[in-house]
């Protein structure tokens, strides 16, 4: 169940996930004013950025859109990646989850966008598409 007053916020757009080696360095084409993610572990170095951004041959996937829970969350609160996820899940709808310090991102297949708006919604978030 989802608080009543959840929004979610369409951002415009159009994200890649790369993965680099894990001891490389933050590469310069990881840049933007928009969604910007890097995330490094001893596995791995991954970057969610434009996909605009992103170089002939590396190693991403592209069409990514991201869903924006319009925040600040309390760090404490519980099931609001969960109160998204499910009604996305129950429409065959793949995600890819990010947490920030202030709110949590939702990101889907650019081609499911559609549908994955209309599920939200059928549950009843608010769901604002930018342009």
């Amino acid at each position: 169940m989802n608080p009543p007053s959840l929004k979610l916020v369409v951002l415009p757009e159009i994200l890649a996930v790369s993965r680099l080696e894990a001891s490389g360095p933050i590469p310069d084409w990881a840049k933007g004013e928009g969604f910007l993610s890097i995330s490094r572990t001893r596995d791995e170095l991954s970057v969610i950025c434009e996909e605009r951004f992103v170089p002939e041959g590396a190693h991403a996937s592209k069409g990514w859109r991201a869903f924006k829970i319009v925040g600040p969350l309390d760090l404490d609160l519980v099931g609001i990646l969960v109160s998204v996820a499910v009604p996305l899940a129950q429409s065959g709808v793949g995600i890819l989850p990010i947490a920030t310090y202030e709110t949590d991102y939702v990101l889907v297949r650019d081609e499911q966008l559609a549908e994955s708006v209309k599920a939200l919604r059928f549950a009843g978030f608010d769901v604002v598409v930018e342009s």
